[in-house]
Formats: structure tokens, sequence, C-alpha cells
């Protein structure tokens, strides 16, 4: 039999496994496709799994499915997500790839317990798109070398922006550690979206800090999400790890559940 795996958790937050050594429902918890979800125990972890069937397609639904899980599960214990589309084919392959990894999935939950991730996403006005309209569009001469010196300049200015706006936000919000990513939108803006992981405990804190500085900072456009499991820095603890099935970066969310451009999505284990 196939498992879905949603994450991983702390076998002591589910009083369920307490006397089991088989996989136990997660009462009234239904994953993809509609599955009782299960804990699988595994030494002092429990895995979040349900049956799957190999031959049955994974959709927008299906990754929807796979965040509610975990948020779910994220409310009980800490939890390391698994990548969205995760399978294992049988107990043994289940077994084996946490048997191999214990040791690095237990740091990790030690390190992020106790921890969650806010979401921002900033929208800027790009400092550099009327110069870059107003570039000649030679393709070669001086006006081609001139376009080359320009646009790298402007890139500059890009990068400084966006550090300047990344850093604001980082004295601001003072988390315990952040991911930052930019990019450019068709309507001339440029999106910061910044993961910061902070302490459970202060979560209406930081709601608060928000509300103070989206109205102080008139020039920007910012949203909030959050609290989320900590996808982001799931991925760092693991980065450059070889592991079956493990955190990497987080993938592009659908409409609920993780960290993505506008929501949070599924990073990975």
């Amino acid at each position: 039999m196939a498992w879905y795996a949603y994450c991983i958790g702390e076998k002591q937050a589910f009083p369920e496994l307490a006397r089991h050594r088989k996989p136990v429902p997660l009462e009234s918890v239904h994953g993809v496709s509609g599955n009782q979800v299960f804990l699988y125990p595994a030494s002092d972890l429990a895995v979040i799994v349900s049956e799957h069937n190999p031959t049955e397609a994974l959709n927008q639904k299906s990754g929807v499915d796979h965040a509610r899980v975990i948020a779910d599960c994220f409310k009980h214990s800490t939890v390391l997500p698994f990548r969205f589309g995760t399978i294992f084919n049988d107990d043994d392959s289940l077994r084996k790839s946490i048997r191999s990894n214990q040791r690095q999935f237990l740091g990790n939950i030690d390190k992020l317990r106790g921890k969650t991730e806010m979401h921002l996403k900033i929208l800027v006005d790009d400092c550099c798109t009327r110069e870059l309209a107003q570039l000649s569009s030679d393709k070669v001469g001086r006006g081609y070398l001139t376009n080359l010196r320009e646009t790298a300049s402007r890139q500059r200015e890009r990068q400084t922006r966006a550090r300047a706006v990344s850093f604001q936000m980082h004295r601001l919000f003072m988390p315990l550690d952040e991911e930052v990513s930019c990019r450019l939108t068709e309507t001339g803006k440029m999106v910061l979206d910044i993961a910061h992981l902070i302490d459970r405990k202060y979560v209406e804190r930081y709601q608060n800090k928000f509300t103070t500085t989206s109205a102080m900072m008139r020039d920007c456009q910012m949203q909030v999400s959050g609290p989320w499991p900590p996808y982001h820095f799931v991925h760092r603890l693991t980065r450059g790890a070889h592991i079956p099935a493990q955190p990497v970066a987080p993938v592009e969310s659908i409409t609920t559940g993780a960290p993505s451009s506008a929501q949070p999505m599924a990073a990975m284990i």
C-alpha cells in the first residue's frame, strides 16, 4: 500500500500514539482525495500520511488539501512539511527514509520548536521604469554599449532599493531569521516576499507592528499572512543535505495553507 506524506511531527504531541505501534487515524482530518489521515509512528516521530492510489493524479485541490493537513497538525506540534506530491510506495520505504534521517529530523524539530513563520508581501514602485523606457533600442555600436551600462546601473539601483526596504523590515520586526526574494511585475512594481521566523507567542505583537508599519510606509503596499508552519526555514536547515523526501525550497501556493508570493504553500521534506 502506498502512503501520501504531509509532514513529520513529534510523537509526544499526539496522545493517540501513546499505546500504538501501528498507524492511528487522526480524527476528523481528511487529506488528498478525501482520504483519512493517519499518524504513522516512527520512534520519537509521527509521520502524517494518508493512503494513496498511485494511479490517481494530483491536482490543485490536492495542493490545498496537502497544505490544510499540515496547518491542522501545526496546531498540535512542530512540523517538518513534506514536498507536495511526496509518496512512499510501501511501509518499508517510509520506515527506511525516516530511520536513516531520524537524527536530522529530530534536530530540526528541536531548532524550530515554538516558532512560526510570518509572511510579508511588499509592493514598491520601481525606481527605474521610466529611465529604462527611455533607453535606445540599438543592438550594435556605441548605443548598444551605452544601453548595457545604463541597464546595469538601473539594476544596481533596484537592488539597493530592495535591500533598503528589506533592511527596514528587519529593523522594525526583528525576526529570529528571514528569507527574502524580489521580483518585478508587468505593472512596473517591485515585489518583495519576506518570510520572518518568530516565536509563536509574539504573533499578536508582530501583527500589531505590521498595522503601524503599513500606515507609516505610505509609498509601499503591504500584506501580511500567517502564522504558518516554518516552511522556508525547514529548507534552510536541510539545504545541501542529500535526504530522500527531504525539505527543500517551497513550492507555489495554490490558494491556502503555506508561503509563496501571495500565500504560503508547501515547503518540503
